[in-house]
């Protein structure tokens, strides 16, 4: 739990140092395909696509540091989630997907698993999709609903998320969603799939997920995340390996509960 200490650390303002059998993905053309827009991107601040501005090389940096633990303890599902609105994790989510995206090796599916407030489809420009809900409800099949995202000469795969008016704890904890975890995992093996999660003292949704991620990317905010917000995040942390603690400095005006802007900063380690 370094990475833990080390955000407390920041939000009290101390300084730190600074050939396989092929899986549906990628044995099916039949994904609807997007291509994102650049300039959209990054009014989103969606900055990885390009791998040359100066905060991609941030997104670069925590992208090998998440791949290299996550390839050394053989992980594939990786959750992100925050203390609490306003920290940014939905961008990092998004930025991080492209930026391993663009690497030869490796390819990702993003899966927008935010039931209050999904933002994944939004921030990429690829309108409002049917989605997650569409197949935990059995509207539609996981193949339906799936995006390829095109950007340059990469793309990346997205399940986008789709808004729950209630229940959204119970969904996450549902036979429905184990089975969906399962089918994804089996699915899209040859890819790391990224979980955009809801903030994590918000409600008891990523709680009920948790058991079920392999590992967690927590995302923090200077002057909006408190210390006693990042301990009592350990908590429900401690049975579950956290890769890496992001530490965002925001400068936009939170509002009430998803009523924010997002920024974005250094991967802390």
């Amino acid at each position: 739990m370094d990475s833990i200490r080390q955000a407390i650390d920041i939000a009290r303002g101390t300084p730190l140092s600074s050939p396989r059998s092929a899986p549906m993905d990628e044995a099916s053309a039949g994904f609807a395909t997007v291509r994102l827009n650049p300039a959209l991107l990054e009014a989103h601040r969606i900055v990885a696509h390009g791998g040359i501005e100066a905060q991609s090389r941030y997104y670069d940096m925590l992208r090998t540091q998440v791949l290299q633990e996550m390839d050394r303890s053989g992980w594939h599902f990786l959750a992100v989630t925050s203390p609490t609105a306003a920290c940014g994790k939905s961008v990092t989510a998004c930025n991080l997907a492209i930026s391993i995206s663009r690497l030869p090796k490796h390819s990702v599916l993003l899966v927008d698993l935010d039931f209050h407030k999904p933002s994944v489809a939004k921030y990429l420009g690829i309108g409002e999709p049917s989605g997650l809900l569409s197949v935990l409800e059995d509207r539609a099949a996981l193949s339906e609903v799936v995006i390829e995202a095109g950007f340059g000469r990469n793309s990346v795969l997205v399940l986008p998320g789709e808004q729950s008016r209630s229940g959204a704890a119970e969904w996450m904890a549902s036979e429905a969603m184990a089975t969906l975890l399962q089918t994804i995992k089996r699915e899209f093996r040859s890819r790391i799939v990224i979980f955009d999660l809801p903030p994590m003292l918000v409600s008891d949704d990523v709680i009920s997920i948790l058991p079920q991620m392999d590992a967690a990317l927590l995302v923090a905010s200077v002057g909006e995340t408190a210390p006693a917000d990042i301990q009592e995040c350990q908590k429900h942390l401690n049975s579950t390996p956290v890769v890496r603690v992001v530490v965002n400095r925001v400068t936009d005006q939170a509002d009430a509960y998803y009523g924010y802007g997002y920024g974005y900063g250094k991967a802390k380690k």
